[in-house]
């Protein structure tokens, strides 16, 4: 339990970085802040256009069932993806000053939490604006699926970010795996689309529960099944044990590797 009680006393620098991330995200573009907006609207539209004109999926509203998914997935493809080289892209620190290595991953995931945060703003909008509607009750659930999903994420990211300083091609075969982990993630298509005989292999997938319980909750409008969350809870827990032991177990090398 001592690492914890060493970060929450480094509390203040994990503050410090996820501001310092979220300012300089988008630091010197014209638009600013507002690609937080633009970035997931841009590839809702895309993905609407493809898949409802061109590869029609027959889906009422397939701009909400797609959104209400996509946002939470852009949010996990950027942990498991740029989340990896966060140690790295700070080895200057790491090798010159002393604190818990573990922050970095922290934070990184913490500020990509809350651009999920602001993404879910336009989610609302829509809803709004589209007269599409929520089940209040529904809407109980919401933030626990959200910190559900950012113990998945944690867990991912310390696991690839020690990894990678290791092996360094780790983040482009990441890239690849995010691509092919989104095919794999009912994202973009329903989960009745799944075949039977590959059921068993998909529920392996962490992804699967939290996209639904995002589902069941935004377009469904109807609670999401306990089933569903005790699931997604259990393999984000056991992914944040395993990745505590292996970032314990790697950060005792990161400055020779670095």
């Amino acid at each position: 339990m001592n690492f914890i009680v060493e970060i929450y006393e480094y509390r203040e620098m994990v503050s410090s970085l996820v501001r310092r991330d979220l300012r300089g995200r988008y630091k010197g573009s014209f638009f600013g802040f507002l690609w937080t907006f633009i970035n997931p609207l841009f590839q809702l539209i895309i993905y609407t256009i493809v898949f409802s004109y061109f590869m029609k999926m027959g889906i009422d509203k397939f701009y909400m069932f797609l959104f209400v998914a996509l946002v939470p997935w852009i949010f996990f493809n950027s942990c498991l993806q740029m989340g990896a080289t966060c140690v790295i892209d700070n080895k200057e620190m790491v090798k010159k000053i002393y604190f818990p290595r573990m922050v970095l991953p922290l934070s990184y995931v913490l500020s990509n939490f809350i651009n999920m945060l602001f993404c879910f703003v336009v989610i609302f909008a829509v809803i709004f604006v589209t007269g599409f509607g929520v089940n209040i009750v529904a809407l109980l659930y919401l933030p626990i699926t959200m910190l559900v999903e950012l113990i998945l994420a944690i867990g991912i990211i310390l696991i690839t970010s020690a990894c990678t300083v290791f092996v360094r091609d780790l983040q482009h075969v990441l890239s690849i795996v995010g691509l092919g982990w989104m095919y794999l993630t009912p994202v973009i298509y329903p989960e009745s689309m799944i075949p039977d005989d590959f059921r068993i292999i998909f529920q392996l997938n962490p992804m699967l529960p939290i996209v639904r319980a995002y589902r069941d909750i935004l377009y469904y409008k109807r609670q999401p099944q306990i089933s569903t969350l005790l699931q997604a809870a259990l393999m984000g827990i056991a992914l944040v044990i395993v990745g505590i032991i292996v970032f314990n177990h790697l950060q005792k090398k990161f400055v020779e590797e670095l």
